[in-house]
């Protein structure tokens, strides 16, 4: 696998591309891709990177594996680019982020206008065996990828982390929650809790108010906040 990130992030993470498990684990990805269909394309799988620049990121939000169908991944946690329907996990994030729901339904689930906005959509896991979910689990990615959330952790200071689902709740021992906002709640993907969702969270799914968190923390520390929602996405 050849690695083509942009130079910030080249820069933040050259030692870590010397080391030997990732000189492995760019072995274990070109058996991968070379014996089975895997996704994203081979092209796209460092795009959340190229997207956003280690010095932009103000946001990072935290998924497991990409989609394992053609046409859908792209390199970017949660975003999908193969049409309607959406995955369930996005259906229940652009319910969060629409403020009428009852009257417009979104039209496009590449979410490429968040990583422009400084929001790294990182999964934990960067690629995938087709039809086959965390078939990639044990090809050395974890390591990686912990590693560049130790790298936003040590070099940069408030950053919102929203960490959703038991594997990405796992990952806040490695933020110093002092200087970082860190957000936890259930992966949008998974059903409600027998009872329903808690009365605190009007019976929402306790994400939906992490992306108001999130622009609130941004804007007390002088930054732009980002554009969530944004009405020529959706359909009315």
């Amino acid at each position: 696998m050849n690695v083509e990130i942009e130079s910030s992030w080249k820069e933040q993470l050259a030692y870590e591309f010397e080391k030997d498990y990732f000189k492995q684990l760019c072995d274990n990805v070109d058996r991968a891709y070379k014996g089975n269909q895997c996704f994203p394309p081979i092209d796209l799988v460092f795009n959340a990177f190229n997207l956003c620049p280690f010095d932009k990121v103000k946001v990072v939000i935290i998924g497991q594996d990409p989609y394992p169908r053609e046409g859908q991944a792209h390199g970017l946690s949660f975003s999908f680019d193969g049409g309607k329907p959406f995955p369930r996990s996005l259906n229940t994030i652009f319910k969060a982020i629409n403020p009428t729901p009852k009257t417009s339904s979104p039209t496009d689930g590449n979410l490429t206008r968040w990583a422009e906005q400084g929001v790294l959509l990182l999964n934990t896991i960067l690629t995938v065996q087709e039809q086959k979910p965390a078939s990639h689990g044990k090809l050395g990615w974890e390591q990686f990828t912990d590693a560049v959330i130790k790298r936003l952790n040590a070099e940069r200071e408030g950053l919102v982390f929203m960490l959703w689902g038991v594997k990405a709740c796992k990952k806040a021992s490695l933020i110093d929650a002092d200087k970082h906002l860190v957000l936890e709640a259930r992966h949008p993907a998974a059903r409600p809790p027998k009872g329903g969702y808690p009365s605190t969270c009007d019976g929402h799914w306790p994400g939906c108010t992490h992306f108001s968190q999130a622009n609130e923390w941004l804007c007390k520390r002088g930054n732009l906040s980002i554009e969530w929602y944004k009405s020529t996405q959706f359909r009315y």
